[in-house]
């Protein structure tokens, strides 16, 4: 870098026309001339002030932008806040004769945040859509998706005679499917406050109105998160999706549930990876019943030829 702003300095005169008239355009990252349009220089490097910080006090100083957008704040996080520190810009302290008066504005910057109704229903729905995915430990595009679907049945008036966590969480399931990252009915119904029949009867509500083009989970979305909470090698992780693979070939998975399918290739492979997992184990983690996993796993030993020894 030094060497390339040597370079770019030694270059004071153009040499197609010699005037001195340089301009520096960073955003192409090029030197041209003013006067006859030549590129003297197109990689040019903005050699501006250092802006790498060690602790949290030097990010704040540098920092030339704000927080970026985001859907899962009801004004998209583009309104200003009061900070609950009582310090000025510089860092000083604010006298105590002030602070009164900064109390009473930082509460008015809290009361027009939200100024009508749309804006509050935002507000609650997107605070319990981010405490829902916290605790599923859901990943931030699951929850940008959840917003931005939150927002089309507040803009269509999907909400009137329906509860507000009914709808987040129906929100939330179709983010979770839409994103590659499928969640079961019973798992969001956990995290939330409502119960999984009416989750269910938004879901299908929404994605009928909305139009959303969702394709059905596989059982293979399940394979690398059961055997993650089980512990399992990739090993075992391989062997259970080439089992459903072969499944999927013969059609055994097609009218079957996939969290259910998925519990038994894990459970098979990892008899012959020599991981032994009970059929309990399994299926707490799955979230599924033992039968479900004994019946899966005859249909498939048998199906595909697979022999292993309990």
């Amino acid at each position: 870098m030094a060497r390339q702003k040597e370079e770019t300095e030694e270059i004071t005169v153009c040499p197609e026309c010699g005037s001195t008239h340089l301009t520096r355009d960073y955003e192409r990252g090029e030197l041209v001339c003013e006067k006859c349009g030549l590129v003297l220089d197109d990689n040019f490097i903005d050699q501006g002030p250092e802006w790498r910080a060690f602790d949290v006090e030097q990010g704040e100083k540098r920092a030339r932008a704000g927080a970026p957008m985001t859907y899962t704040i009801h004004d998209k996080g583009l309104s200003t806040e009061i900070s609950w520190k009582n310090k000025d810009s510089y860092g000083k302290s604010i006298p105590t004769r002030n602070r009164a008066q900064l109390y009473r504005l930082r509460k008015w910057q809290r009361r027009i945040r939200v100024s009508n109704a749309t804006e509050r229903n935002l507000a609650f729905a997107l605070s319990e859509l981010d405490r829902m995915a916290s605790a599923m430990g859901l990943p931030r595009n699951v929850r940008e998706t959840a917003a931005m679907i939150y927002r089309k049945a507040v803009g269509k008036n999907l909400i009137r005679g329906r509860s507000i966590e009914g709808v987040v969480a129906a929100s939330l399931y179709a983010a979770c499917r839409q994103c590659g990252v499928p969640r079961t009915l019973g798992e969001v119904a956990n995290s939330s406050r409502v119960g999984r029949k009416e989750i269910g009867r938004t879901y299908r509500f929404m994605t009928r109105e909305l139009k959303l083009k969702l394709m059905p989970t596989k059982p293979q979305d399940y394979v690398q998160r059961f055997c993650s909470e089980l512990k399992l090698s990739g090993e075992v992780q391989t062997k259970a999706a080439e089992i459903l693979k072969d499944a999927s070939e013969k059609e055994l998975t097609s009218g079957r549930g996939p969290t259910g399918v998925a519990a038994a290739a894990i459970y098979i492979s990892s008899i012959m990876c020599n991981e032994r997992r009970t059929q309990r184990e399994v299926a707490d983690v799955a979230g599924v019943t033992e039968v479900t996993i004994r019946n899966r796993y005859k249909e498939l030993t048998e199906k595909l030829g697979i022999e292993i020894q309990l």
